[in-house]
This record gives C-alpha cells, sequence and structure tokens, in this order.
C-alpha cells in the first residue's frame, strides 16, 4: 500500500507531505545545480518538480543537498554517546556517519559495540557501524578486551553492520598472520577499511590484495596516489589532531573524485559547537579552492556508494528525504536540515528533545606504586617520541637527558618531559615511563584515561607528584580527564562511560573541555588540542615512537624497545 501511495504521488495524482519551492538542488550525479521545487512523501523523496502538498516552504533561492555522511569516526572520541552526538551534529547537515566502535570495544568488548549499535539506533541520525578489527590493537599494550573472528561473526548480520573497521594490524595482514586473516574471510564480500600508514610498493599489494579498500592515513600526497592506484578509496581525513587535506587535496581531480571522501576521524565537542562538522570541511575545500558540488560529493554520494547506504547521499526520487539547506556555497552556513521530510533542526538548533543514556561503565582497577613513576638513569642518551603539531605520527628523537641522583628527571627548559601510561583494566600494575617533548608545560601534569587504542590512563608532567595526583584523580572519578598543578585539580572532565565518554550534555562537555584546554595553556602547553594529542602518545600502531603500558614502541620495529640507546 504504501508503494502504491507513493506512485499516485510521484504520478501527480495525490498530494504530497511537503515542498520545498524555489531552491537550487545540488544534483550530486550530475554536477550540476538545478533551480527547482523538491517533494517529499512519507519520508522519501518523490521528485523535483511542481506538486501539490500539505506543507510547502519557500526556500527563498538557498540550495538544497543531501544530508552529509561522515564515512570514518569513532563517536567516543567526541566523548559524548551517541545519541548526543547526533544532537551536536544534526545542526550542521550530518545526517548519517559510520563510526567504528574500536574505543570502547578495547574497553569493553562485545557489551560496549552492542551499547552503541543500540544508543545509535535511538538516536536523530543514522548510525552505521564498522566492527572493529583489532581488539586489541596488539600485543604490545594491555586492553579491557579481545575480539577474535568467531566473536564477530555473529555482529555481522546486524542491519546497522557495514563491514570490518579499520584493520590497523597491517604488519599481520601483510605477514599472513591466521586469526587476522580469519577475521578478513569472515568479512568476505562486506566492506573492508584500511589504516595502513607508510605501506607502499610489495607490502600495499599484499595489503590491499586482502580486499581493504580505504585508507584514511595518507599524509603525504604520494602515498594517497599510490594507495588510489592499488584500487583503494581515500579519506581525506580533518580532524582534531590529524590534519591531511592541504596535503591531500590536489588527488581530487574529475576522475578520482568518486573514489574520495572527507571524514573527520575524531572530533572533540569544543571543535563541534565551534567549527561545526563536514560544513567545516566543505568550506575549508572549497577555499582551497575544489569546486562545490565536487567537495559535496565527497561527503554525499561517495561514501554511500562506498558503504552500500541504499537511499542514502542524493536527492532524487525514492532516496531518503535527509536533506540539508545551505545560505551558501562558500562558507555553508546551514539554515535548516531535514531528516525522513521532517525539519529536525534550523539555525544551529535541534527541533526535537534527546533522551540522554544514563548507562555508565565504570572500569579503573589502577593499582600503582608511586615508585614505579622513577626512571633509573641507565646512560645519558635516551628515546624520546616527539610530538608533530597536526599530526598523530610522532618522531624518534635521540637526545641528552637530564640526570638527578641517578635519575631521569623532566627537563623543562628543554621541552623534555615524563610521560606514563598506567594500565587500567586487569589491575596488573604495568605502568610504561618514558619521555616527550612537544608539549611545552613549564609545571603541573595532564592526565586522562582516553589514550588509544586500549585506553589505560596516560599522563604528561614536569615532576611526579603532579603526575601522581593526576592519575589517582583519573581513577577516582571513574575515567575522565584532568589538569593538575602543585597538587591541585585545576580543571576535569569526567568520563564515567566507559571512561571515554560523557553522561552531560554536549554544552556541558565543550565548557570542560574548553576549561581544561585553558588550564593547560595556563600551565605552558603551546598545542590547539592537547589531550586529543596526549591521547595518540599512546597508538602503537602509527609510527614513529609511541607509550603503552608495556613500554616504549617502535612502530617501525613493531616490538617494546628500550627508552636508553638508539
Amino acid at each position: 500500500m504504501r508503494r502504491q501511495a507513493f506512485l499516485k504521488v510521484a504520478r501527480g495524482e495525490k498530494e504530497a507531505d511537503m515542498l520545498l519551492k524555489n531552491c537550487r538542488l545540488v544534483n550530486v550525479f550530475t554536477g550540476n545545480i538545478e533551480k527547482t521545487s523538491i517533494a517529499f512523501y512519507d519520508g522519501l523523496v518523490v521528485g523535483a518538480g511542481d506538486y501539490e502538498a500539505r506543507e510547502i516552504i519557500d526556500l527563498g533561492g538557498r540550495y538544497v543537498a543531501p544530508g552529509l555522511i561522515d564515512g570514518h569516526i569513532h563517536i567516543e572520541s567526541s566523548m559524548l554517546p551517541p545519541a548526543e552526538f547526533a544532537r551536536a551534529v544534526l545542526p550542521f547537515g550530518t545526517t548519517a556517519v559510520v563510526t567504528d566502535p574500536h574505543e570502547i570495544a578495547n574497553v569493553m568488548g562485545i557489551e560496549g559495540i552492542k551499547f552503541m549499535i543500540e544508543s545509535g539506533k535511538k538516536s536523530l541520525i543514522d548510525i552505521y557501524v564498522m566492527l572493529p578489527s583489532c581488539v586489541p590493537a596488539t600485543y604490545l599494550e594491555t586492553s579491557g578486551a579481545e575480539l577474535t573472528a568467531d566473536e564477530m561473526k555473529p555482529l555481522l548480520n546486524n542491519t546497522r553492520v557495514m563491514g570490518l573497521g579499520e584493520m590497523m594490524n597491517y604488519p599481520g595482514v601483510i605477514s599472513g598472520d591466521p586469526e587476522v586473516l580469519k577475521k578478513l574471510r569472515a568479512a568476505a564480500g562486506r566492506v573492508i577499511d584500511g589504516h595502513a600508514p607508510g605501506v607502499s610498493g610489495k607490502q600495499l599489494n599484499a595489503y590491499a590484495g586482502m580486499g581493504i579498500r580505504s585508507d584514511h592515513e595518507c599524509t603525504t600526497l604520494e602515498e594517497a596516489r599510490e594507495k588510489l592506484a592499488r584500487g583503494m578509496h581515500i579519506m581525506i581525513r580533518l580532524g582534531s589532531t590529524a590534519k591531511n587535506m592541504e596535503q591531500l587535496l590536489p588527488l581530487v581531480n574529475n576522475w578520482t573524485a568518486r573514489y574520495c571522501m572527507f571524514v573527520t576521524d575524531d572530533l572533540p565537542p569544543n571543535e563541534i559547537l565551534s567549527r561545526g562538522h563536514l560544513n567545516y570541511l566543505l568550506k575549508k575545500a572549497v577555499r582551497k579552492g575544489l569546486d562545490p558540488v565536487t567537495a559535496i560529493s565527497l561527503v554525499t554520494i561517495n561514501p554511500a556508494r562506498y558503504f552500500g547506504l541504499a537511499g542514502h547521499g542524493a536527492v532524487a526520487p525514492g532516496y531518503k528525504a535527509d536533506l540539508v539547506v545551505f545560505e551558501d556555497l562558500v562558507e555553508f552556513k546551514v539554515d535548516k536540515v531535514y531528516k525522513n521530510g521532517k525539519l529536525v533542526a534550523q539555525q544551529g538548533k535541534t527541533m526535537e528533545p534527546v533522551q540522554m543514556s544514563m548507562t555508565t561503565f565504570n572500569r579503573l582497577p589502577v593499582n600503582l606504586d608511586k615508585h614505579r613513576l622513577k626512571i633509573k638513569a641507565a646512560g645519558g642518551i635516551a628515546k624520546v617520541i616527539g610530538v608533530v603539531p597536526g599530526q598523530i605520527f610522532t618522531e624518534k628523537r635521540i637526545l641528552a637527558v637530564k640526570v638527578d641522583n641517578g635519575e631521569i628527571v623532566p627537563d623543562v627548559s628543554r621541552d623534555i618531559l615524563k610521560i606514563c601510561v598506567v594500565e587500567r583494566h586487569k589491575g596488573t600494575g604495568h605502568v610504561g615511563v618514558g619521555l616527550v617533548q612537544g608539549f611545552g608545560l613549564k609545571e603541573g601534569a595532564l592526565a586522562g584515561s582516553v589514550a588509544h587504542d586500549s585506553h589505560n590512563i596516560i599522563v604528561v608532567g614536569c615532576n611526579d607528584e603532579d603526575i601522581y595526583t593526576a592519575i589517582t584523580r583519573v581513577a577516582d572519578m571513574g575515567g575522565g580527564q584532568v589538569v593538575v598543578h602543585n597538587g591541585q585539580i585545576k580543571a576535569e572532565l569526567p568520563l564515567p562511560i566507559a571512561g571515554l565518554m560523557s553522561d552531560l550534555r554536549v554544552e556541558e562537555v565543550a565548557a570542560r573541555q574548553q576549561n581544561l584546554n585553558r588550564e593547560a595553556a595556563n600551565l605552558g602547553c603551546h598545542l590547539d588540542a592537547p589531550f586529543m594529542t596526549l591521547s595518540f602518545m599512546a597508538l602503537p600502531v602509527i609510527p614513529e615512537l609511541k607509550i603503552t603500558d608495556k613500554g616504549i614502541v617502535d612502530v617501525r620495529q613493531f616490538d617494546i624497545v628500550p627508552l636508553f640507546g638508539k
């Protein structure tokens, strides 16, 4: 009956639910902008043209584009549960996202993935899931869970699951690790996302040859061109810490555009509220010279086609009536957002209240002896993690270090600080201690339970007392982020949902995060996103030098290495 009713409306024999008249439609199939009207019925687009409708809205010549789709994001990195994340991004034109919940999976396993799927069903946008492929990400750290291929298989039948998330264990793929290959076989015929920073030549052939069809870790144009030439879709990332758009935008031309997408990967709430979501990426790309309609295709029809999201990505007959109304195609300021044919956001505000999920997963059995924070000198030369602003990769620096009474201590004058990771899942007492350069702190310490990908407690600081106080406070909160100075808590953000997400409204989370950043800056930290940067210092699948609860990791060797010596 619904099909028959739709046909009558499409033929002009029955009234549509709504007609948006006097608009300029961005057609992602032809690349043209059409002056027309658009009719909705029963949550679907009927078509373009003049139709009778129960409600008629005159858009005054504004632009109408398909609802925007983020093809690669970790919602947990917004520190918001799915429903509240949706409320944050919807006013900026985002109507669907594809998320890889490997953050919460590394903490809670299957239970965490199911929480994200079920919470996503209650949100104002469509949230699709890619199953985490690497839980734990590596054997080089202690995670809270392990997800095998056999455990993963039943979830592949869930209608919200699109395929297998970013395969970070690229050494395991290339070397033919049996469990890794088992996961790839389980997802055969589905979308499999990649994660292969710097992989090239024959190793890239081996990696892509296992059915892996995308990469979001390209940092140079040369790397992106090689991966595209090997059949991989390129996700051009502009997130909080990883900003690769400027380097990769020259990749996009009339031929290659169909194989490219804009994604955010990781984006905190203060940046969402202050700059927007995908509409901000559109603005940046157009300012860099990309054609506006081409730019829009990279966040609409391209991800929809890549992931097989039927009914998404275009404004055409039978497609979901998910649309965003822009005032212009330069600033991409959003006027209205329609979801399933209903006005759901206008001028930066959602039209419907969102019920907050109060589910919490406190799991922080921290077992810490303060003396474990000390570094006994075994030489005057040590490996130092070098922060690279605007990137999640780091440099391996071999530097002379400061020794005091037989211990290595922070050298604030040279910005060489102590960095530690404390295991928080199983009470093992594991503590990794090392050195980092690039945070700029002159005093105090920063700590958090967000530390990709196993999310143990990570801390950077200028002295052991503040470092210990920061770690203890994060544990006492049941997860969160904190700034400490002279033993005093200067700012904090509790994250009771798996130590990753808040149960507060996005506005409050953003305000607290801004306060954290402000207090970090008061202590000398010059980074734009200090806590996001800190979280990636523990990610042992991104070169070059990282730290986990098991010690210093040389990612190129893919092994734990001694702190001292070269």
